[in-house]
């Protein structure tokens, strides 16, 4: 994948996704604005067996790159949240040192369960990431 480099670029990934990801059956994702090189993506990715991907991303390009501010990641199937990734820290815990703030919530005890989300970046696009896992699930 090529990185974007501009808040125009990312969009161009953005609304392509379902051409990139076959398995994506649906795409309410759009780009809300709030400057010349800032934004958010926020909409839900639907894929089959009634699973679904809700998105909320603050990005940000003044730097001169890519740059994810905040994400919070929530993969539902049905009304059943099977999983959550989001950016929040939590320095307290140990367990999570090695990816913070990067990690997801899993069973049991969903809201109190993390573990590290080594593949998840500020960095970089994390979608790709995260539309692979739900394909192995679906």
């Amino acid at each position: 994948m090529i990185m974007p480099a501009t808040l125009a670029s990312y969009e161009i990934f953005v609304y392509s996704l379902r051409e990139t990801f076959p398995a994506i059956l649906s795409s309410t994702l759009r780009i809300i604005r709030s400057g010349p090189a800032a934004g958010q993506v926020v909409g839900t990715l639907t894929f089959a067996d009634d699973v679904r991907l809700d998105v909320a991303e603050q990005m940000d390009f003044d730097s001169g790159r890519f740059e994810i501010l905040q994400y919070g990641y929530t993969v539902w199937q049905g009304e059943e949240r099977l999983y959550w990734y989001d950016s929040q820290s939590h320095p307290n815990d140990p367990s999570l040192a090695a990816t913070d703030p990067h990690h997801k919530h899993v069973p049991p005890d969903i809201k109190h369960h993390r573990i590290p989300a080594p593949r998840l970046s500020f960095s970089r696009p994390n979608l790709p990431v995260l539309i692979e896992e739900i394909e192995r699930l679906t």
